[in-house]
């Protein structure tokens, strides 16, 4: 017996270097993102992601008032603090910014931490359900970073480009 499971160890020894944890996560993720969604419904998945990015959303934005010692944030200056903080986890490159009465709308090309999951994931698709957790750390972060210097902020995906491997979308700051 103890040869056989010499053998039989020598046959599955697996180096711990060679596991690829990403395709692993991203495997489980694609897997619970279908799994609740087939069992609770599209609406309930969209919730329990957004609520997933509220937490750190919240952590994040709590962390920078601390460290700037400050209760409120310019918009712009909030974007970059808040960009600073994070890139580690996202590189982004603002594409316009447009200015109105009530309202200023930033476009912004992101490339984030999921990007790699979502696009190695045949049912994962960029600017769907597992970005609703970005969108909901971003617009947590960003309301509590500027208080009440705007009403609303909304974190719209437009579009998918490939040629730069990034997602467009709009950051959208109601004053």
């Amino acid at each position: 017996m103890e040869q056989y499971k010499n053998e039989l160890n020598e046959r599955i020894q697996n180096p711990v270097e060679n596991i690829n944890s990403v395709k692993g996560f991203e495997i489980i993720t694609e897997s619970l993102v279908y799994k609740v969604y087939d069992v609770f419904g599209r609406n309930s998945l969209l919730s329990i992601l957004y609520q997933t990015g509220v937490f750190p959303g919240t952590i994040i934005a709590d962390r920078i008032k601390k460290e700037h010692q400050k209760e409120e944030f310019e918009i712009m200056e909030a974007l970059v603090v808040l960009m600073d903080e994070l890139k580690d986890y996202y590189s982004i490159q603002v594409r316009d910014i447009e200015q109105y009465e009530d309202r200023y709308r930033i476009v912004i090309e992101n490339h984030c931490f999921l990007r790699e999951p979502i696009k190695h994931r045949e049912k994962l698709k960029f600017g769907k359900a597992l970005c609703r957790i970005n969108k909901a750390y971003f617009e947590t972060a960003f309301k509590i970073l500027l208080g009440n210097k705007v009403k609303k902020i909304e974190i719209n995906y437009l579009e998918n480009d490939t040629e730069k491997d990034v997602c467009v979308e709009e950051l959208i700051f109601y004053t």
